[in-house]
Parts: structure tokens; C-alpha cells; sequence
């Protein structure tokens, strides 16, 4: 039988997007060969190394999200020449460590936690020059205390709302001191902010954080040249300042957070296989994939390989009977992002799943807690929140309706998979988030439903 030619419809009026999805009565499944988008923290990092180190800098495999064209941006500001940017090459010119040019107007972060907080470490640092950030509505809201207070203990000089908490923020470079930060948050963002204001400040830098966070910053801080020493026992990393960095070839490899949508759609559509090819399976960033094997879904990493310093490998993903577990602990850094989608995944297994330590979520560019479990629960979900995470009751059948993204692009793409296996039309109301990580998100899906 063929599928409605109204399955999967985007439409845009103005700015903004909604993206309906009515699966046929007679079901569909998922069937087919990906190529996910560039990872987006290897893509900020890129930039931002490539910017201050000396020489010239190839990226290969960029995200062309926004946010990346946010960090892109900032950093052309700041003296940088980078190239236009696209997945195949992008080249970037460096200006050298310590040497970021006073911009003549504010510099604008858009929606890109990470490209604000980690270039706040690196603005800190640029001693007598001036600086004046901000972000959109959302990162305007975003919590940025948890940098600003290490840098100040740094001897940062840094303005802003609310006790320089919130964007916007103007920040007077200075000559910073060496400081043993003890992080209470496992962040990657926290610790790559101080690494990267350790870079040009003369001593020793260390981070200590509660549990592992990811660790792209150390890897390719090592790559372009830094002295970086990381601690596993202790969930520590110090860098070695005055440091001297010199350009790289980066290839970038998939998004293990944008593969994480097609892991969940592949194991609960009924009659799905997919193979997602070129995923970073940094250990730092695998969370999701034992948080499926523990639910019982059935993944094969394949085809395992080293590409410039990261692990990649090959996903293959097939449907499944999933159960519900408990996520929480030391796995919930490492599967941060994937919150999102997990909760999708658990409304269709057998049993209950709880997540807990995650009140991280409440300050992402939505509250994800929150906003998942209103929206899943208006799809007719029993998703209750928690302080610091969801119980979600699996098993109930979800049925169409309207259901808003909240302007948070893993929310408007968990929501689209979870219509994929509910009766009737959702429609998503604020789809054109997901270009955020994932531009072509809905073309990808649409390319993969088959009748089955």
C-alpha cells in the first residue's frame, strides 16, 4: 500500500514553521542508510582553536547549523578569518593566542550557550580590550554565573544582570591568575571556559568536576599543541599557560545527539532497520547508547576507527520490545542532551522508567523537564516531573494533536518521533527549531518512511 502524500508536511509562514506528521492506519516503518550532521561541540571547538592558534586551520565535516554560524561570527568579529562555512572544507586564518581584536559593536551569541560561555574565557583573558556580549530571548534567560564566578576568582572583570549572572555581559580583559577550580556541576561548558582562559594565563589551571563531562576541549587542546594533563581518577584536567597553539586539520565526525533521534525511531517503529553512519562514539558521549542497552534495545556499534583523535564508528538499529529502567547518576553527563528523546523511548516500553539527576535540563533552552512532559502528556503520555528528572509509565498508545517545540530544537525533534507511532496528526509548532543542530532534519525523515 502506498503512504499518504501527506505524511510528513512542512509548512512556513514567515519565520516560523509547523511540521505535521500523520502516519497511515496500516503503519509505516524505517528504512535506510544515514549520514547525520557534523558533531556541534566539535564544531564550536574547531572554530574557537582554530581562531587563536597560529597558522592556518581545516575543518572538515562542519555543522552548518546556527549555531555554529553563531561562533563563526563572533570570532570574524574578533579578528578571525574564516572562510564560508560548509561541510566539505572551511578555512580558518588565526590570529594567534592573546591577540582577539576589541570588536567595534556587541557580539552576538544567538542561541549558542556554548559559544557565549566558552568565549567568555577566552575574552576574560584579553587583557585591556573591551567586550559587550549577548544571545536571543532564550540564552538571554540561560544561566551564566556558573562561568562567570570561576573567571571572577581568576580576577576577571565582568558585568551584567542580576550580578552578571545573565546576558548581556561586558567583560574588561585582564592579566588572570592559575585557579584549582572545583566545579559542582560535571559541565563541559564550565570546564572548557576555564581551560580556555588557563591557555594565556602564566601556571597551572585545574578542573575538577563532581563526575566526567565530555571532553572535546582536552582532546583537541592536545591536538593543536596545549599542555593539557587529564586525571581520570579524580575527574581532573589542568592546562599549562602561557600555551602556543598551531592550526590543525579537524575532521568533524556525526553527532552522536542528532544520531540519537534515528536510534530511538529505529527501535520503536515496528518493521525498522537503520544503519547511521560516522558517529562520534566518544566515551564521554556514549550514555545513550548504554541508556538503550539497558532498555533492551538492539544496537551494533560497527565498523569501530580512530579520526583525528575522536572514535567513530557505524550504528545499526532495529526494532524492538524495550523496557523501562532507572537513568540516573554518573550516566546522566554523558547522555545530557539525550534526555529528550530517552523520554520518548520510554513511553514506549513495558514498565516504568525513571530519570533523575538531571535538573541540568531546567536551564537548557527550554525547561526540558518540563516542556517533555506537557508535551508527551498531551499526546496522552503519563509522564510525571520530578524535581530533577521524569517517571514516565509506558505503554499507553499516543494519539495525534498539537504540541509546541518551545523554540528548543530536541524538543521539535523528539516530538516528531514520537508521532510516528501515534494515531492520527501532530502537529509540531515551532519546527523550524531544529535547524539549530539539524537542518535537514525533516528531509532526512522523510527519506526513510517506507511502507512496511
Amino acid at each position: 500500500m502506498p503512504l499518504p502524500a501527506n505524511l510528513v508536511t512542512l509548512t512556513t509562514t514567515e519565520n516560523q514553521q509547523t511540521l505535521s506528521i500523520n502516519p497511515p492506519t496500516s503503519g509505516l516503518c524505517l528504512q535506510g542508510v544515514i549520514r547525520i550532521p557534523g558533531d556541534k561541540s566539535i564544531s564550536h571547538r574547531a572554530l574557537m582553536l582554530g581562531a587563536i592558534a597560529q597558522g592556518e586551520t581545516t575543518i572538515k565535516g562542519l555543522l552548518l547549523g546556527e549555531d555554529p554560524q553563531s561562533t563563526a561570527s563572533c570570532f570574524r568579529a574578533l579578528g578571525a578569518d574564516i572562510s564560508e562555512l560548509n561541510t566539505e572544507q572551511v578555512i580558518v586564518k588565526g590570529i594567534g593566542l592573546g591577540k582577539l581584536q576589541e570588536p567595534v559593536d556587541v557580539l552576538n551569541a544567538g542561541n549558542s550557550g556554548t559559544t557565549l560561555r566558552l568565549m567568555l574565557g577566552l575574552l576574560a583573558s584579553a587583557a585591556d580590550r573591551f567586550f559587550t556580549v549577548t544571545g536571543d530571548r532564550s540564552l538571554r534567560s540561560r544561566p551564566m554565573s556558573r562561568v562567570v564566578k570561576p573567571l571572577q576568582q581568576m580576577g576577571a572583570s565582568i558585568w551584567g544582570r542580576e550580578g552578571a549572572s545573565l546576558a548581556p555581559l561586558a567583560i574588561k580583559g585582564s592579566v588572570l591568575k592559575p585557579i584549582h577550580y572545583h566545579s559542582p556541576i560535571a559541565s563541559a561548558q564550565v570546564k572548557s571556559c576555564i581551560l580556555l582562559a588557563g591557555l594565556i594565563t602564566e601556571g597551572q589551571t585545574t578542573v575538577t568536576e563532581p563526575a566526567l563531562s565530555r571532553d572535546h576541549s582536552e582532546r583537541m587542546l592536545k591536538a593543536f599543541g596545549a599542555q593539557i594533563i587529564t586525571d581520570p581518577k579524580t575527574n581532573s584536567v589542568t592546562v599549562t599557560g602561557p600555551a602556543q597553539l598551531q592550526g590543525q586539520t579537524v575532521i568533524v565526525p556525526g553527532d552522536i545527539s542528532s544520531a540519537a533521534f534515528w536510534l530511538v525511531a529505529g527501535a520503536i517503529v515496528p518493521g525498522s532497520e537503520l544503519i547511521v553512519e560516522n558517529v562520534g562514539v566518544n566515551p564521554t558521549r556514549t550514555g545513550i547508547l548504554e541508556a538503550l542497552s539497558m532498555m533492551g534495545a538492539d544496537i551494533e556499534l560497527l565498523n569501530q576507527r580512530v579520526v583525528a583523535g575522536e572514535p567513530v564508528g557505524d550504528l545499526r538499529v532495529r526494532h524492538g520490545n524495550l523496557k523501562g529502567c532507572t537513568i540516573a547518576g554518573d550516566l546522566i553527563p554523558r547522555l545530557i542532551d539525550e534526555v529528550p528523546i530517552l523520554a520518548v523511548a520510554a513511553v514506549f516500553a513495558q514498565g516504568t522508567t525513571i530519570i533523575r539527576d538531571a535538573a541540568e535540563l531546567r536551564v537548557k533552552e527550554s525547561d526540558r523537564l518540563a516542556v517533555m512532559a506537557s508535551q508527551l502528556n498531551q499526546m496522552g503520555a503519563k509522564v510525571t516531573e520530578l524535581p530533577d528528572g521524569l517517571e514516565i509509565i509506558g505503554g499507553t498508545p499516543l494519539t495525534g494533536t498539537d504540541v509546541d517545540s518551545h523554540t528548543d530544537h530536541r524538543i521539535a525533534m523528539s516530538l516528531a518521533i514520537a508521532a510516528l507511532n501515534s494515531q492520527g496528526t501532530t502537529t509540531i509548532h515551532g519546527a523550524e527549531a531544529a535547524a539549530i543542530s539539524y537542518p535537514n532534519f525533516t528531509t532526512t525523515l522523510q527519506e526513510l518512511i517506507q511502507a512496511c
